[in-house]
């Protein structure tokens, strides 16, 4: 087969929920066809590494599985039987039966429900003109960052920090809760180019000896939801041993003598009790941190997907604190820097256009769909729903509460899709959507410093058409006239600069991205952290940043720590449930998305569970076996692989897999509680205890 000839190579940026949003150069071939996908070399923090999914990203633009026409459901729900529509049948039905909604239940009972497959804020956030042109029903964002950020910011009090480029000039990188070489690759080839350049120490902390652990100079093996106990321990060497920057505590922290005592109650023995990590491992993680002035901490999602993820991070965040790390350059601690944008998206997300009904928790989708009033907070039941960007009935937790809402009869369920995902499976009506290099947007970085521009490269398929231009025609159908139904994406790219302030769209598409990272003294809050008096919180400040962020409390104030601690409310073992599951990320995956590329599914072609082989020998369960795992939620069939890199006692079930890929069709977030993880929401994706046996 001769390989097609490259018309051109053009910059774009890859579009999915990952921190790293790579610069991407992509050859295009012609007006409808991409060749390969590499990362940009000049691009500093992508430096020309992707992650092997995106790369192969013209086996997904070019799937032949790809929706490219609106069909209609003709017979039950789930039972995939079909019938091609026009854009104007599909438009004429939506906007009827909404229209009948509202006239019996009231606005709030139709709900708009999306996430992150797509960062492009104008194809993601869009959405939410509908809420406010509307009325229809607000949603609470909690599934990913509702415990991580505020356990943050409870330190704080801003989210950002130290560019992470600046990892290739530490002189310790500590890798924490996040496995990079599945997730974010860019992370090893900065902290790489440190151990090569200057002879930096990698550590990594995680709950198995995952890619990330074997590439570290000293992988540190805990059980899951103790981080904030070895953060403890850790604290009480640095102190007892004089590693401790008293100056910097006293400076720039509220740190005092009941701090003190505290931390120094919590013993390298009784951390090691909690966490399984050697008392010897504790001491010499502490030494190397405290006497490390450049220690760059990496702190990562993972280890904040439990009940007390909050409370872990903010623990794992006041180590550089007393160690004084944050007055060096490639010192201190990162997490996002989502908090530094000052981005101006009201005509995005029609701020202007009225307001938005009551916030439900997009976590609580499987209660609210079966008529929770706790979290449908009131008696309207959501009678509708129109979804972008997610695929819920895949990747929400307690999916037997989820599928049995999307099952309802009198749910009219609209999917803007992709491809046929589980979601669109059990919709009325399903649309086509347009992929990244078919529309124009802009992009932000979580996990770096630059805003980076994608522009529109190839057409789309068929009749495929992108969720700012359905948004908009549904919102005329419905009696908008609001000003930004007369602009196109790329204007309303070009609007949102201007409204930020970041100058014009001309001039930044020259370059392609915005340089937006704050000074580095300023990033490393040398001039002081974002308080009022400017102190780092040992003390979290739980119900300021709530008051900033508008967070919502799920468990009274008075119950969370009043200071740095490790917080035992984690999902407890038991003779019935005597493991603890944790549901970690692929490398082949990202969420449910790729699940449908064949290079992904070359390589993780079956749900597998990690099992130790003690484990496994004591309860007669060997090497591929097909084995159940179950709680009180339900039970999920995966195939065992005998691991000896985990904690005793634990599970590893790597990537969401579709739900029909498990025998009997149920999913491994059928394990997952829905329950809100305090102290204002969440999802404990790495906190489920369960059985295991030999299936039948």
């Amino acid at each position: 087969m001769n390989k097609p000839v490259v018309a051109r190579v053009a910059r774009s940026v890859c579009p999915h929920d990952c921190p790293s949003t790579c610069a991407l150069d992509v050859e295009i071939v012609d007006a409808h066809t991409i060749g390969r996908v590499r990362g940009a070399k000049d691009d500093p923090y992508t430096a020309g590494v992707i992650c092997e999914k995106v790369a192969r990203y013209a086996e997904r633009i070019h799937h032949p599985d790809r929706l490219t026409h609106p069909l209609r459901r003709v017979g039950a729900k789930g039972e995939g039987r079909w019938r091609p529509i026009s854009w104007d049948e599909a438009f004429d039905e939506i906007v009827a039966r909404w229209e009948q909604i509202e006239a019996e239940f009231g606005a709030e009972a139709i709900w708009p429900y999306f996430y992150a497959g797509t960062m492009g804020h104008v194809h993601r956030d869009g959405i939410n003109r509908l809420r406010t042109a509307r009325g229809y029903s607000d949603q609470y964002d909690t599934i990913c960052t509702g415990a991580a950020w505020p356990g943050y910011l409870a330190g704080t009090g801003l989210l950002a920090g130290p560019n992470p480029e600046l990892m290739a000039e530490a002189d310790c990188v500590v890798i924490w809760g996040t496995n990079a070489v599945n997730t974010q690759v860019n992370v090893m080839t900065h902290a790489m180019r440190a151990r090569k350049e200057r002879g930096a120490r990698i550590v990594a902390v995680d709950i198995y000896m995952n890619g990330t652990m074997e590439q570290a100079d000293m992988p540190i093996l805990l059980r899951p939801g103790s981080d904030g106990a070895f953060a403890l321990g850790v604290m009480h060497v640095l102190l007892r041993d004089g590693l401790a920057d008293r100056a910097y505590l006293a400076r720039m922290t509220d740190f005092d003598a009941e701090v003190e005592a505290h931390i120094l109650a919590k013993t390298p023995d009784w951390s090691s009790s909690v966490t399984g990590v050697p008392v010897a491992d504790i001491e010499a993680f502490a030494r190397l941190v405290g006497t490390t002035p450049k220690t760059y901490f990496r702190l990562g999602y993972g280890f904040t997907r439990q009940r007390n993820g909050s409370t872990n991070m903010h623990a794992a965040l006041c180590i550089p604190a007393v160690t004084g790390a944050w007055q060096h350059r490639a010192g201190g601690a990162f997490h996002s820097n989502s908090g530094s944008w000052h981005l101006d998206k009201s005509l995005i997300e029609g701020t202007g256009m009225g307001k938005a009904g009551r916030e439900l928790d997009m976590s609580e989708i499987g209660k609210i769909l079966t008529g929770d009033r706790k979290a449908l907070k009131g008696t309207t039941p959501v009678k509708a729903l129109f979804i972008q960007n997610t695929n819920p009935v895949n990747v929400a937790p307690e999916q037997e509460l989820v599928r049995a809402g999307f099952a309802r009869d009198d749910l009219f369920t609209v999917v803007h899709e992709q491809f046929m995902t589980e979601t669109a499976q059990v919709a009325d009506i399903v649309l086509p959507a347009t992929m990244f290099l078919e529309h124009n947007d802009y992009y932000r970085r979580g996990g770096h410093t630059r805003m980076l521009i994608g522009p529109k490269l190839i057409e789309a398929p068929g009749e495929c058409r992108s969720n700012f231009e359905v948004v908009n025609e549904l919102l005329r159908r419905l009696g908008s006239t609001d000003e930004s139904l007369g602009f196109t994406d790329r204007q309303m790219v070009a609007e949102t600069m201007r409204r930020s302030d970041y100058g014009d769209l001309d001039e930044i598409e020259k370059t392609g991205f915005l340089e937006l990272g704050m000074s580095d003294e300023k990033a490393r809050f040398a001039d002081g952290f974002s308080f009022a008096d400017g102190r780092f919180r040992f003390r979290p400040a739980w119900a300021e940043i709530a008051q900033r962020k508008g967070y919502l409390w799920t468990i009274d104030p008075a119950a969370v720590p009043p200071m740095v601690d490790w917080w035992d409310i984690n999902e407890k073992t038991s003779a019935e449930v005597p493991f603890r599951l944790s549901t970690s990320p692929s490398r082949s995956f990202l969420n449910s998305t790729f699940t449908e590329t064949l290079g992904s599914q070359k390589r993780q072609p079956m749900p597998t569970v990690l099992i130790r082989p003690d484990d496994a020998a004591a309860n007669g369960i060997a090497d591929g076996a097909r084995v159940t795992l179950g709680n009180h939620r339900g039970a999920v069939e995966l195939t065992a692989v005998l691991f000896a890199g985990l904690p005793p006692g634990c599970l590893i079930a790597e990537g969401v897999h579709p739900n029909r890929s498990h025998a009997r069709g149920k999913g491994i977030n059928t394990l997952i509680g829905s329950d809100q993880v305090p102290p204002f929401g969440g999802v404990a994706f790495h906190d489920a205890t369960v059985w295991i046996r030999t299936a039948n």
